[in-house]
């Protein structure tokens, strides 16, 4: 390990505590301008001694996430690199929840954190750190609704520089690496509308419908009658405008509207498009019994969604993602959500694995955030922005290892016509 003089490399010390490793995989610079750490290793800078004070509060994932965000800590290399460098040893290594520090090592850092002076109060929260809990039991439509919020209503301008035109906030579907964000999911769309089986006149439920841009892609590509419904109220704003300036008003309706509370079925056809991450484990069998109900027999349901591939694991709640990200989102197995699918009545047609697509998607959007770093930051905070590229580039990488998958479910409500005979009817 290389160093200079100064904070540094006592400052390599007590992180490494934190992360359970011997040896650091970064280069750390103190906010004394020393630097200790392997020569070309990702740069991580400490501003100030109160980020360290953070992890001395919070030891592990939450006090570092904490330091980022609030830009006590910066990341000015390879977002990627830096990650991954991150991610490859001792305890941040592991899946699933972090492993607390024992009280021998919480005594070691406390002793690197006096010799640092960065003894003190707890900093404040950066106030991009989600407060649900305080709205209620976890998944109550209350808490759902400010979960929902939470993540959605950070600026439509702002996801509109991240996503790009097509305003699509899932997983595209990719021919090629260069196939291209718009195209790719644009692709995504239409073969959903396809496994739908969707045709003029039908009427189609979109679950989770985002800023309209499925609703948009079945009426006016296949002639579909959609309701959609979200729980955001910036999201059902611009996608009512998007609806009236492409003449579908009398087509595609939105609504600000809770799932469990529609009651005009039944519907031809239903697509749920990365809205099953938010309904949690323990609500999951509601969740498709409420939509078996509300679909035709005969009807098919697009469920596309996350998975968690890393085995059986506790959530942990003091982690980045559900501090910052997802409040209260849980990643079942792919095997969970096929045996709630077909416990609730349902037959599946198909499944598809998109594990690598989500990898090149998110990698598109961590570029469109980095090329319009400036408006993103006005659009909505410095903050924000920061918690949504590390946010992504993490996630990529976890769908890049296979800790992570997203999969495309098909299933049909038994009843009415029976299935094509292959998939390739609408691959």
């Amino acid at each position: 390990m290389s160093t200079t003089a100064g904070a540094a490399s006592r400052l390599a010390g007590a992180l490494a505590i934190v992360l359970g490793t011997k040896d650091i995989p970064l280069r750390l610079r103190a906010w004394d301008g020393s630097e200790a750490g392997p020569e070309g290793a990702p740069l991580v800078v400490f501003h100030s001694r109160r980020a360290l004070r953070r992890i001395l509060w919070s030891p592990g994932q939450l006090g570092l996430s904490r330091a980022y965000v609030a830009g006590d800590i910066e990341a000015p290399d390879d977002i990627f690199a830096t990650v991954a460098a991150l991610s490859s040893v001792g305890k941040f290594a592991e899946p699933g929840p972090f492993r607390r520090p024992t009280v021998r090592e919480l005594w070691a850092l406390a002793v690197a954190a006096v010799r640092l002076g960065a003894l003190g109060p707890n900093p404040a929260r950066p106030p991009e750190e989600a407060r649900v809990a305080r709205k209620g039991r976890r998944h109550s439509r209350g808490r759902d609704a400010a979960a929902i919020s939470h993540h959605y209503d950070v600026g439509n301008s702002f996801y509109a520089l991240v996503l790009g035109p097509s305003l699509v906030y899932s997983c595209a579907v990719w021919d090629s690496p260069d196939t291209g964000l718009n195209a790719a999911q644009e692709a995504k769309l239409d073969l959903v509308c396809r496994k739908l089986g969707l045709r003029p006149g039908l009427r189609v439920l979109d679950v989770g419908c985002g800023w309209g841009s499925f609703a948009l892609h079945a009426a006016q590509r296949y002639g579909a009658d959609v309701v959609g419904v979200t729980l955001s109220a910036e999201q059902a704003e611009l996608a009512r405008k998007r609806v009236a300036e492409a003449g579908l008003t009398d087509r595609v309706e939105i609504r600000i509207q809770d799932y469990r509370d529609v009651d005009d079925g039944p519907f031809d056809a239903i697509s749920s498009i990365g809205m099953s991450e938010h309904v949690g484990r323990e609500k999951l069998g509601h969740y498709v019994s409420r939509l078996h109900a509300l679909l035709r027999p005969g009807g098919r349901l697009l469920n596309h969604a996350i998975s968690w591939n890393a085995g059986p694991t506790d959530p942990d709640p003091d982690s980045f993602i559900p501090r910052y990200v997802f409040p209260d989102g849980e990643m079942l197995s792919l095997a969970e959500m096929i045996g709630a699918l077909e416990g609730g009545g349902f037959e599946v047609l198909d499944v598809e694995a998109l594990r690598q697509h989500y990898a090149l998607t998110l990698r598109a959007w961590v570029q469109n955030l980095e090329s319009h770093w400036d408006e993103a930051v006005r659009s909505s905070s410095l903050g924000r922005a920061r918690v949504w590229r590390l946010y992504m580039a993490a996630s990529a990488l976890g769908f890049e290892a296979g800790i992570t998958g997203v999969n495309q479910v098909l299933v049909q409500r038994p009843g009415g016509a029976e299935p094509p005979l292959r998939r390739t009817a609408w691959l």
